[in-house]
């Protein structure tokens, strides 16, 4: 294999060599699984902008959290794909990085608005009283705009640092490009490389002590008081699923990626590998839209009047 970065402008992607009986099976169920993305995560998101009475802070930060969801799964899904039906698995270098920046971001994202909603649900239980001068449109503008410029900055920071070491190999064993992978190809580890990834996944670590640490609070807060535990069931329970539901999808990846073992079958190591672009973008939405019932009777209205007409 070229051992050249000047020369290395495309890598092979692995995952798909034995699905070549059954691909057009795998293509159709893909195409479903996305269709179904877009469908739960655009009608939850519509649906917030469109009736003002869900212009909530809770509401705002689940329709940035679909939007989030749309934007992950758009890094993976065409090109996953393309390739189902394409007889060579090839991503250009630049691509690559691309698809790498969207997953990760997009992934640091989720836990970023993970983590507002969390606050918004501990400020709303625990000091109700100061909720209205502490959520107001300008700090929730400012909260979501700081959510989506973190992780990007930093996963760019990251995908920078990878693209700057000299390539020693072209392969990737995996369906989809991520900066860890392509850090492995590189002749010889910087010290960027190794620091940058290590302080992101520290900082996304501290998010979910934060969160945990809020449920704490919330869970104290609301054991002795009827009232409170209406609200933690209704707005809180949502939350905590879909946060357990990101975190087990990442990890699931993230711990077979550093230690999983290659004697495991191709399709098992897929399903790990795509798990969390399947799972959280597709459940999370659903249990905020069956749960919330301000969501809820929004869509069974619509859908009624759709019928009637």
């Amino acid at each position: 294999m070229m051992d050249n970065v000047s020369v290395i402008t495309m890598f092979t992607l692995s995952g798909l060599s034995g699905t070549t009986n059954y691909r057009v099976t795998l293509f159709a169920l893909t195409l479903l699984c996305y269709c179904v993305i877009w469908l739960i995560n655009v009608t939850i998101t519509v649906t917030i902008i469109v009736d003002k009475n869900l212009h909530e802070p809770m509401y705002i930060f689940l329709c940035n959290l679909c939007i989030n969801g749309l934007y992950g799964t758009a890094g993976f899904y065409p090109k996953f794909l393309s390739d189902l039906l394409s007889p060579t698995h090839v991503i250009s270098y630049a691509g690559c990085l691309v698809q790498g920046f969207v997953l990760h971001s997009s992934a640091g994202a989720d836990f970023s608005i993970l983590v507002l909603m969390a606050y918004d649900r501990y400020v709303a239980i625990c000091r109700p009283l100061v909720y209205h001068s502490v959520m107001t449109k300008e700090k929730i503008g400012m909260f979501v705009f700081f959510a989506w410029l973190v992780p990007i900055y930093l996963v760019l920071m990251g995908t920078i640092t990878t693209s700057i070491p000299r390539l020693c190999g072209s392969h990737i064993p995996k369906i989809y490009c991520i900066n860890y992978l392509i850090g492995k190809l590189a002749c010889s580890a910087s010290v960027a490389s190794i620091v940058i990834p290590a302080f992101n996944y520290t900082f996304y670590f501290l998010h979910v002590v934060f969160i945990v640490w809020s449920y704490m609070c919330l869970i104290r807060k609301c054991i002795f008081s009827s009232e409170n535990r209406s609200k933690f069931m209704q707005t809180c329970l949502p939350h905590l699923l879909c946060l357990i539901i990101v975190v087990v999808s990442l990890l699931f990846d993230l711990l077979y990626m550093r230690f999983g073992s290659e004697k495991l079958p191709e399709g098992v190591q897929n399903f790990m590998a795509i798990e969390f672009l399947i799972i959280p973008p597709i459940i999370n939405p659903l249990i905020y839209g069956l749960k919330l019932t301000q969501i809820r009777n929004r869509i069974i209205q619509f859908l009624c009047a759709r019928h009637k007409l």
